[in-house]
């Protein structure tokens, strides 16, 4: 006796899997209704395919945009990201327009886009680590700043570094932190404080006349580890001069070559550089050191303004060091987030 087979009957009358394919065909028709037989879905949307193609170019080439007027170079590096924002609008209006021609160049931002920022967007924490450090620019104004000691000590920090300091604020901020922190120093704007001894402190020469960082030898459990903390001068975008960041510029030369002389082999960098890990101007710096965000971070980690982050300024890099995981801190009263790392500092380069 010949076997039948059967099919499970749905609502609508068809099998589970033509039902499926039947909804598939439906929205595809109801999507693509108008677009057969019409030639000039190729010669619409022109402008928004060569938006497209403009917006992949920038990204592409970011680093040939010339610094010479207003560092227009440094200003699209600082906010690159960003112009990803520009593919969900022009698909919108590559699809108002019907335009094949608009929705085919829309596949270069997107492969361009993915390839330089695509890993951010991936979660790359992971766990264990011996160390963890933190940093916040505090701001000079902050209204209470024994609230924002207490709630960047509560992040269980090894290491927390603070910048925009005044001399009217330290000692509240060394009341605050004296009972999570036996060690401390400060150098005119910027302190670190520490779980561990530190030694070997002194100041760092950013060529700005005044103190703006530091540098100092943590003695953690698994070695000494070299530290630094500094502030970059701020950056202004104005109308008439564009991104003026000239002083910030020098000063990231004067870190860098400060940072390449350093004889331990475990460095950390702390601090607010008034710049992205993309711009150019800070190569002296990033080129010798990871961002720990983009090594084992969620995300962008937008740090700056606190109301609502469109740029990474502050930064926790690494060399010789592991890091672990990166994340950003909840807003304290400054215009900056804080930001923490957990890093391995015995590493296996270190250990053999």
């Amino acid at each position: 006796m010949a076997q039948q087979a059967y099919l499970t009957e749905t609502d609508d009358g068809g099998s589970g899997p033509e039902r499926s394919e039947n909804r598939i065909r439906r929205l595809l028709d109801r999507l693509l209704r108008g677009w057969r037989g019409d030639r000039r879905i190729w010669r619409r949307g022109i402008v928004s395919a060569v938006l497209a193609v403009l917006a992949a170019l920038v990204m592409l080439l970011h680093s040939h945009i010339p610094n010479r007027v207003g560092n227009l170079g440094s200003l699209t590096e600082t906010f690159l990201p960003w112009l990803g924002l520009l593919v969900p609008v022009l698909l919108v209006v590559a699809l108002v327009r019907k335009s094949a021609t608009a929705l085919i160049a829309l596949v270069l931002p997107v492969a361009v886009w993915l390839n330089l920022f695509g890993g951010l967007v991936t979660d790359k924490t992971g766990g264990g680590g011996d160390l963890t450090v933190a940093t916040h620019n505090v701001n000079a104004d902050n209204p209470d700043p024994t609230g924002t000691a207490r709630e960047v000590a509560a992040s269980g920090a090894d290491v927390l570094a603070l910048e925009e300091l005044t001399a009217a604020a330290v000692p509240v901020y060394e009341r605050a932190l004296s009972s999570a922190y036996k060690y401390h120093a400060v150098e005119g704007t910027v302190g670190v404080w520490s779980k561990y001894p530190l030694s070997a402190v002194r100041p760092v020469d950013l060529r700005l006349g005044w103190t703006r960082a530091l540098r100092a030898t943590v003695a953690t459990p698994e070695g000494p580890l070299a530290v630094y903390v500094a502030h970059m001068p701020s950056v202004r975008v104005k109308l008439n001069a564009g991104f003026t960041a000239q002083q910030r510029d020098h000063s990231a030369t004067a870190l860098g070559t400060a940072i390449a002389h350093e004889k331990l082999e475990r460095v950390v960098l702390l601090g607010d550089l008034n710049g992205t890990m993309n711009d150019r101007s800070l190569g002296a710096v990033t080129s010798q050191m990871r961002s720990t965000q983009g090594a084992a971070g969620s995300g962008f980690g937008f740090s700056w303004p606190a109301s609502f982050p469109l740029a990474r300024i502050d930064q926790i890099m690494v060399r010789g060091v592991e890091p672990v995981s990166s994340w950003t801190l909840p807003r304290t009263d400054s215009d900056h987030l804080p930001i923490a790392a957990r890093v391995k500092v015995t590493t296996s380069a270190t250990s053999s």
